[in-house]
This record gives structure tokens, sequence and C-alpha cells, in this order.
């Protein structure tokens, strides 16, 4: 192989690699998975605010039903366990520096737990407005920037095509 092939080839990778790059790039590839099981129906979408203070929905919400188990969406610690205006939320920190939380979930883990990818966490509460039937809330961020959950469990790999001569 000659070097400008060669270099054309690292070209396209590095422009593949930051065309479709998601927001969870630090996070490895298979590390995230659903908090309910079996995977279920986002009944409310992402929809990033504009600025962090306007409206929007900084998470998704999930079709469960009462009592499901909430897990771990990836291997962490639990940092809160606890109600956050008067709802009860479970906080997890991950490595990459990404934060994923549930609500309503009723915790049967304390702050300080490590956690694995699956553990449970709680159980969903009935209770999120917004959902007309019981629904787990879940949002993952990275410092104060929002992202979106779903696509830390829908990332697929890069394939690179052979370049022609």
């Amino acid at each position: 192989m000659n070097i400008s092939l060669a270099l054309r080839a690292l070209a396209v990778c590095l422009v593949t690699a930051v065309t479709i790059s998601t927001p969870v790039a630090s996070a490895q590839p298979g590390a995230f998975a659903w908090p309910l099981q079996p995977k279920p129906q986002v009944v409310t979408p992402f929809d990033r605010p504009e600025q962090n203070w306007l409206p929007g929905h900084r998470g998704v919400d999930l079709a469960a039903r009462e009592g499901q188990s909430v897990l771990a969406v990836a291997d962490g610690i639990v940092v809160y366990a606890g109600s956050v205006a008067g709802k009860p939320v479970v906080s997890v920190d991950h490595p990459g520096g990404l934060r994923s939380t549930y609500e309503p979930v009723s915790a049967s883990v304390a702050a300080g737990t490590r956690v694995r990818r699956g553990t449970v966490l709680g159980s969903v509460t009935s209770g999120h407005e917004g959902c007309s039937s019981t629904c787990l809330h879940w949002g993952i961020r990275r410092g104060r920037d929002y992202l979106d959950p779903t696509a830390t469990v829908r990332a697929s790999p890069i394939r690179l095509k052979p370049l022609d001569e």
C-alpha cells in the first residue's frame, strides 16, 4: 500500500469518526444497556433545550409497570438515592464523566454503592408527571450538558468501505 493511499484511508477514518460520533463517545461500545428489561417503548423522547434554563425534556420517559426493576445502565457508583422535590430518585456516576438518573424509583441501593451494568437499583413507582400510565424517566448528562440517553444503547460500530484507486 503506498503512502498516498494510506493517508487517504486515514483521512476517511478520521472524517467518518468525527461525523458520526455520539455525545457518549467516551463510553466503551456495549458498555450501556436499557434500564428496563425487556427493551421498553420510549413514551416521550429526548428534547434538548437550547439553553439549560429553557423548557425541554432532559431525558426520555420509558413505558414501565409499577414495581418493575430498574437496572444500572452501566458500571458506576451510586451518588444519590433519595427524594428530590418529593420524587424518589437514583443517580449513578459512570466513567467518562457521565451521570445517569432514574425517577420515580424506590431505591434498593444507597449512595456510595458500587454497581455493575444490570444491577437492580430499585423499582419503578407511579406518579411521574407527563405520563398517562406508569413510566420511568431516564436521563444522562455530562457535567451540565444533557444528552440523549438512547444514544448510549443504540450506537452502532463504524464500518469502513474500501477506497477505489
